[in-house]
This record gives C-alpha cells, structure tokens and sequence, in this order.
C-alpha cells in the first residue's frame, strides 16, 4: 500500500545534472519515493514525500533539495505524536 499526503504540497525537487547515480537517495526514503531512471534520480511519487529530509542529508552531490521538517507532512506528524489536530497552516487539509 503506497501511502499518500496531501497532493501537490511536497517541497522536493531532484536536479537530474548533479545528479551522479549512486542510487543512495532510493536506499533511505521510507516512501519509496525516488527511483532510478537512465542512471539518475527521478521523483517516482512526489505525494509519497513526508519532507523527513533522508534523501538530501545522504545525496554526496547535493542534488536533491527539500525543506525537511516543514509544511504539512511535518504537521501532520507532530499532529500524530501528540494526539493533536494538525496545524501546518495551509488550509483545512480535511478538504482534499
């Protein structure tokens, strides 16, 4: 079961021409959301993304960028942690 946050919020983008192959990006998404294609990182499901930041922290080439820790996926996970509605302030997420 592939599971999905709300669509179209994620901040991750992959740069294709830093981008060496080494596949390390693929070994630490808990998501499963990047995948190699010709040698290079691709976004396979950018609705996947929770921001946790895995990927860039581990890219040797610094070709991947996303703003770990912000926005929805990290409210909603803090929401879940303590028990509480989640906060991320960019609407009513009930909506989607």
């Amino acid at each position: 079961m592939q599971l999905m946050y709300l669509h179209n919020v994620a901040t991750l983008q992959i740069d294709s021409e830093k981008c060496n192959g080494c596949a390390a990006c693929t070994h630490v998404c808990p998501h499963g959301v990047i995948e190699m294609r010709a040698r290079k990182a691709v976004i396979r499901a950018r609705d996947a993304c929770m921001e946790c930041g895995a990927c860039r922290m581990n890219c040797p080439e610094a070709a991947i960028e996303v703003e770990a820790g912000v926005g929805c996926a990290h409210a909603i996970i803090r929401g879940m942690i303590t028990g509480s509605p989640p906060q991320c302030g960019c609407g009513d997420a009930s909506a989607d």
